[in-house]
């Protein structure tokens, strides 16, 4: 099974880089844990923020992560085989470049009632021992009936020299959740996940996305994270997503 997942990536970097393409991994809210792949031949450009909010400024409570600029690229590598790949670029930091990687089959393809099942890569940093995280994933995705939304499933590993709590204890693997549904089609959509473990990607949150157009919407909303002493006290999101 773990040659299969390696194997699986391969072929979805190689695919990459033949198109000489990059992306931000797709995401529901906080994670990546989603079964939705970036359409073929449709750029995708995201502009996100993390930021408290009513805690002055830095030195009195007030703090934010870099902004995170991202472009993304799907394309088909067979009938039923959908990938993207690429990059995020968190600035400022010391090592802005973030790659990842996915490719799998949507919900329905393998079977009449068959769910959404993945595989992908992501935050692999360019700096050994400091960013690159390595994280792989298998995603299961399903609709739920009646109209009641989606849900996402989601396994993770990651590097174990990288991946650790705020004390130091080796926190690199986990499973990611996320649940999404539209309150008005097209025009609003409810979306929430959670990733366990203290980690970097440890946390969750719910928001809301606002669709100006079917391919321009705003999420907006906060996130709670595992670990405070990594990534602090709970922030506000602004995620601007532009498909062109």
């Amino acid at each position: 099974m773990r040659l299969l997942l390696m194997l699986t990536l391969i072929v979805a970097c190689i695919c990459a880089l033949a198109t000489g393409l990059g992306a931000t991994p797709s995401t529901t809210y906080w994670t990546p844990a989603t079964m939705d792949t970036q359409a073929p031949g449709v750029w995708h450009v995201t502009l996100d923020n993390y930021f408290t909010v009513g805690r002055n400024g830095p030195g009195e409570g007030g703090e934010s992560f870099p902004t995170d600029v991202g472009l993304t690229y799907g394309f088909q590598v067979g009938p039923k085989l959908f990938a993207e790949a690429g990059f995020d670029a968190l600035e400022p930091t010391d090592d802005p470049l973030f790659f990842n990687a996915k490719i799998g089959f949507p919900e329905g393809a393998l079977g009449k009632r068959s769910p959404a099942l993945q595989v992908g890569v992501f935050n692999i940093g360019t700096e050994s021992e400091v960013t690159n995280q390595n994280i792989l994933h298998l995603i299961l995705g399903k609709t739920l009936p009646r109209g009641q939304g989606r849900l996402h499933l989601s396994v993770y590993r990651g590097n174990e020299d990288v991946l650790h709590s705020s004390t130091g204890e080796v926190e690199n693997t986990g499973f990611m959740v996320a649940y999404d549904w539209w309150l008005v089609p097209g025009k609003f959509m409810l979306a929430a996940d959670w990733a366990s473990g203290k980690n970097a990607i440890g946390g969750g949150g719910i928001g809301l996305y606002t669709f100006f157009t079917k391919d321009i919407d705003l999420l907006i909303g906060p996130v709670w994270f595992n670990d405070r002493g990594l990534n602090g006290k709970m922030k506000w999101t602004t995620q601007l997503d532009i498909n062109f």
